[in-house]
Order: structure tokens, then C-alpha cells, then sequence
């Protein structure tokens, strides 16, 4: 179903679930392992219902980091099956209420070594037992994604495609247009494509604008679909990847970004701009909270479910001008909304 909805037009994913949990106390800083899914199943829910009420097409199971490797290091291997489970049982529910699609999600593993037969192996099950318990609870598709070496990329496609689901690679790039082997991003996009990946594309590390640069490049390099996810922090020049940024002569990376958060507005305007060049899957990353899909979804023209409450900046009391807002406009606007019988309780009470 997701290619099918890529033809007709592009498609809005969801925004960085780790971090912005992380935000509202349910991810450790650090290790940013996603075992919320088991101790606060009612807090990733609302976070994906957010994202689904912002105009996300697509909410990815939080599974991001469930692989052994990372769960490990905060001792939870053994809920490594429960994780994955219920991370894509609780995108399921959500999306299912409103018309969403759900995508598996796997991620770099730490396990994978460029030249280390070895390290395949490892890292190929680790991808399948991710995978398998995922595609147990109903997933539409796959996204492997954060990946920076074109080997890992490869396996994890390998990995997507004998489930028969379609696979969207996205690769991660911080100083220069490279995979971590040395190899140029057209020549790696245009190698996973013939490889059979579906939709191909770059997320995480990068601002809008230092991944549309790149984005480009993929477009005219593959004719499969094309998938960008940015962090929703500034970068620049001299600071490509939003890891590296200094606040007050320091790395501000993870707890200090909140000064380099953009704005709902640039991240419309991102949305605009990769419609544009021809990027079919329109997401986010790391920093993108409900707020930005929510702007990203009307820039491209869409009413989505909060759009019922998008700002109505005219109506506040010290930036707006409403005096030209008669009592009787209030009235029907309270009726439309709420019923004749609330906002006559309304204008009746001492409140």
C-alpha cells in the first residue's frame, strides 16, 4: 500500500519518537533505548496519536535501538521479542484509527564491521530477528534507517526483502557525501536500488537544508522513490550534523540542543522544498516534534485533524486584532463547534 500511495502523492511521515519521548521523560539520554513500549505503553501511544492527528501517513514502530546489541548495555536482551512486539501492536492501534500506514523499523546495529565476514553474519540476524518479531503484529512496510555504511545498508535490505515486505533504505551522512567505506552517495543509492530497495533516501544528522542538498543527488540518481527525514535542529556550514553543534564552547549534543530546535515555519518550508525536487516520502527525524509534522502537512495544502487547532493568531489578546469580530461571529463560531446548548451555557455562566 505504501507504494501504491507514493504514486499518487507524496506521503508524510511521523517525527523523531526516541528523542521526543526523551523530551517527555520516557527515554534515557545516552543509551536512547525505546523500552517505553513496555513501561509506558499509554505515553508512546498518545505521542503516535499526536503524529497521526499532525497528518503523519506513516507512524514507525518505536523500535528504533530495540536490537540486541544496544539493549545489551541497559541488560533487556530478553525483552528483545516483547519490545518489537508491542512497539509495532501500539502503532498498529493508533494507525488503524486514523487511516495510517504502520513501518517496521530497524536501525545501524554497532555490530557491523566493513571487511569482517564474521560481522555479516551477526549482523543479518540480529536484522532478522528485529524483523521477524515485527512483521508478526502487522507492518506495511520496512524502513531501515541511520545507517552509514553501505555493507550494513545492504544486509539490512537483504533482510527486508526476504520478509516480501517493500524496503525503504535511508543512509545517514555527517561530514561529506560518503558512506563510512568511502563510497559516493549516487553511486550507493543507485546500487541499493538495482538491489531491489523500494524507496531509497537520507535521514537523521542533517538539517532540511544540508539533506535536500544532498536529496537532490539521490533524485537524479535512482528513478525508485525517494525518502528524506532531516533533524529538526539548525546546522551550518562548518557544523554539517547536528551531534557537533556548541553551546557555550561545548557540544550541546544531547541535552543542550533546545536553542537549535527550528522553528514550525522552516520545517514547512522544508516540506515545500522537497516536494519540489521530487521527494516522495516527506518525513522527519531526531527534534521534529507533532507541532512541525502538524506545519509540514498544511504547507503542502492538507487539513489534518489538529488542524482544528492551528493558530488563530487575530484572536489573542496583546498580538491579535479582533475588534472587528462581532459578538454575534463569536456566537456562531462557539455553535459550530462545541453546540447550541454548550455555548448557551457559556454566555449564561459566571465564568
Amino acid at each position: 500500500m505504501i507504494l501504491e500511495k507514493l504514486e499518487q502523492n507524496p506521503v508524510i511521515g511521523d517525527g523523531g519518537t526516541i528523542f521526543e519521548l526523551e523530551r517527555r521523560g520516557y527515554v534515557s539520554a545516552g543509551p536512547f533505548t525505546p523500552q517505553a513500549v513496555l513501561d509506558h505503553p499509554d505515553a508512546v501511544r498518545q505521542l503516535q496519536t499526536d503524529f497521526a492527528r499532525a497528518g503523519a501517513e506513516v507512524l514507525q514502530a518505536c523500535t528504533y535501538y530495540a536490537h540486541e546489541e544496544k539493549l545489551k548495555v541497559v541488560g533487556l536482551t530478553s525483552a528483545l521479542k516483547e519490545i518489537n512486539s508491542q512497539a509495532v501492536k501500539i502503532a498498529r492501534q493508533v494507525a488503524d484509527q486514523y487511516d495510517a500506514l504502520v513501518a517496521g523499523n530497524i536501525c545501524n546495529t554497532w555490530a557491523y564491521e566493513p571487511g569482517n565476514a564474521s560481522t555479516y553474519a551477526e549482523t543479518r540476524r540480529q536484522f532478522d530477528k528485529q524483523i521477524l518479531y515485527q512483521s508478526d503484529q502487522g507492518v506495511d512496510f520496512f524502513i531501515a534507517e541511520t545507517i552509514e555504511y553501505l555493507g550494513e545498508a545492504e544486509i539490512a535490505l537483504e533482510a527486508i526483502r526476504a520478509s516480501g515486505l517493500p524496503a525503504m533504505i535511508t543512509l545517514g551522512f555527517k561530514k561529506d557525501d560518503k558512506t563510512l567505506e568511502g563510497i559516493r552517495l549516487e553511486e550507493s543509492f543507485k546500487l541499493l536500488e538495482d538491489k531491489g530497495a523500494d524507496i531509497v533516501g537520507i535521514n537523521c544528522f542533517r538539517d532540511p537544508e544540508r539533506i535536500l542538498s544532498l536529496a537532490e543527488r539521490v533524485r537524479d540518481a535512482v528513478s525508485c522513490f525517494v525518502a528524506t527525514q532531516p533533524v529538526a535542529y539548525r546546522c551550518s556550514h562548518e557544523r554539517p550534523y547536528f551531534q557537533i553543534q556548541e553551546l557555550n564552547g561545548k557540544v550541546a549534543f544531547p541535552l543542550e540542543l533546545d536553542p537549535f530546535v527550528l522553528t514550525r515555519k522552516e520545517m514547512a518550508d522544508y516540506a515545500i522544498e522537497a516536494r519540489k525536487i521530487g521527494v516522495n516520502y516527506i518525513g522527519a527525524c531526531c527534534g521534529a516534534g507533532p507541532h512541525h509534522i502538524r506545519a509540514m502537512a498544511e504547507a503542502l495544502g492538507r487539513t489534518v485533524p489538529a488542524s482544528e487547532y492551528s493558530p488563530q493568531l487575530e484572536l489573542h489578546t496583546i498580538i491579535g486584532d479582533s475588534s472587528h469580530i462581532k459578538e454575534k461571529d463569536s456566537q456562531i463560531l462557539c455553535e459550530q463547534r462545541y453546540g447550541k446548548a454548550h455555548c448557551h451555557f457559556m454566555e449564561n455562566s459566571d465564568e
